[in-house]
């Protein structure tokens, strides 16, 4: 498979295939492709995993789609403003990212409910319990709320950040909650009363623009329709 990602800020990524080459999706991702892509839809293996799907933030079914009979084309845009996230997967190379994050993957890749591990970054952390986990092989593309950052944490470096910022890591990379210091600070400073912190080693992508800061910015102008 070939791909590229095109657009901005609503992006695309366009995925060239050749015969036989499958592509898994989430619900409805498909935006255009050629005639020979043929799409079947199924609960990707076991009930568990289909409810798992269902609890990581995505549908209990998925869409695969097969390239028959010479190249084919295929194209999934992104549903929110920001940018399409191209990560390589491997045995080596666990993937952890935010709830609804995925949008497709190559077909030796496979997502998973990951948990928390420790129940203050599961209730403060911005994310809740459960998270996307991605293993296997292949190419695995994750819609980001804005823009990208990526920081690469050495062993035991850290990294403070508002809860919602965090939109993928390396499985590597450990989770906690620290509380805002000063009770002034967290009444009045507008960051809450706590911010999630990462330790290293592993990369952290993080997003500029979460779903629920946007949320937040408009909902003073929507009108409540009375």
């Amino acid at each position: 498979m070939q791909y590229e990602i095109k657009g901005q800020p609503l992006p695309v990524v366009i995925m060239t295939l050749q015969d036989g080459e499958k592509i898994k999706t989430q619900k409805g991702a498909m935006s255009w492709m050629s005639p020979n892509m043929q799409m079947s839809t199924n609960a990707g293996g076991s009930i568990g995993k289909a409810f798992g799907r269902m609890f990581s933030g995505e549908s209990m079914f998925q869409n695969v789609y097969t390239c028959q009979g010479g190249q084919g084309l295929f194209a999934a845009a992104s549903t929110f403003p920001g940018e399409i996230l191209a990560v390589e997967i491997s045995p080596s190379r666990n993937i952890v990212a935010q709830k609804t994050a995925f949008l497709a993957s190559e077909e030796g890749v496979e997502m998973s409910i990951h948990f928390q591990k420790k129940a203050g970054a599961g209730f403060f952390g911005g994310e809740g319990f459960i998270l996307q986990k991605f293993t296997g092989n292949g190419v695995v593309f994750l819609e980001i709320d804005g823009s990208i950052i990526e920081y690469d944490l050495a062993a035991g470096q850290q990294m403070i950040i508002d809860t919602g910022n965090l939109a993928a890591m390396e499985a590597t990379v450990n989770v906690d909650i620290q509380t805002v210091k000063g009770i002034g600070n967290a009444l009045f400073g507008g960051e809450g009363f706590f911010n999630t912190v990462l330790t290293g080693p592993g990369k952290i992508w993080l997003q500029t623009m979460p779903k629920n800061v946007v949320a937040g910015a408009i909902a003073p102008f929507v009108s409540s329709g009375s």
